[in-house]
């Protein structure tokens, strides 16, 4: 585990196996953004421990999309805290972590790009293979605030997934994007900031005309599902993006 404490103001990052996830505190309540692989379920205890907190501070989960490596210990957290678990209207793989629509084959990935075979294999040892979906979670639109810790304002930014939303911490300055835009491709193996590579994105040109409402939110700050916190702005991690292009 890789613990950020305060990434931002009261938004705390974890990283396990090339995989975020965020703990967002608000006057001692927590929502949990994304839940990383099965095994940072162990990791949630130690970044609670490291913060004062107890699973008892644990209000809701918050999914920004429904790939295996950002539902790890949803079904979890939801049977066991007896939390909710919100995710986008229309994201069907939430109920299936592994059945997800990507215009690529990940076996060129393989071939072309030696980092992919290590970060799998790292996501594998930390339970990958064995994310289990939420079959009801709560589903939310985009525009809406969740009543949440943090209250969050949700930005829909479809492509990497059918109906991917990110989540705008205006009071924090920052947006926690999901895997809209990462500043590392665990495929590519290439950083800074860039969409995800077509071997896990549903349709690359949407994910690309996202990433307008993501530069509308002027951000400071943006915290993605993979790779280093980007404090140099959303607008110029955008304009960095959309440089770089699809892959």
């Amino acid at each position: 585990m890789n613990f950020e404490q305060d990434a931002v103001p009261g938004v705390h990052r974890v990283e396990d196996a090339y995989v975020n996830w965020y703990l967002i505190e608000d006057e001692g309540r927590l929502t949990v953004v994304d839940t990383g692989h099965p095994a940072s379920w162990t990791s949630l205890g130690r970044a609670l421990g490291r913060l004062g907190r107890s699973l008892a501070d644990v209000e809701a989960i918050v999914l920004t999309h429904g790939h295996f490596d950002h539902m790890g210990f949803a079904r979890r957290a939801a049977v066991e805290l007896s939390v909710p678990v919100y995710a986008p209207a229309g994201e069907h793989p939430v109920a299936h972590p592994w059945r997800y629509p990507h215009e690529r084959s990940r076996v060129r990935y393989l071939l072309r790009h030696p980092s992919f075979a290590k970060h799998l294999a790292a996501m594998t040892a930390a339970g990958a293979l064995w994310v289990k979906g939420v079959e009801q979670p709560i589903r939310y639109t985009p525009g809406t605030r969740l009543d949440v810790p943090g209250r969050p304002q949700v930005v829909f930014t479809p492509g990497h997934s059918v109906a991917h939303c990110s989540l705008h911490l205006p009071a924090r300055d920052a947006v926690i994007a999901g895997d809209a835009i990462v500043t590392l491709d665990p495929y590519t193996g290439g950083t800074g900031p860039r969409i995800v590579a077509g071997a896990a994105t549903a349709d690359s040109a949407q994910a690309l005309r996202s990433l307008d409402a993501l530069a509308a939110t002027g951000a400071g700050h943006l915290l993605t599902g993979h790779g280093p916190v980007w404090a140099g702005g959303v607008e110029a991690a955008v304009g960095h993006a959309r440089r770089v292009g699809a892959s």
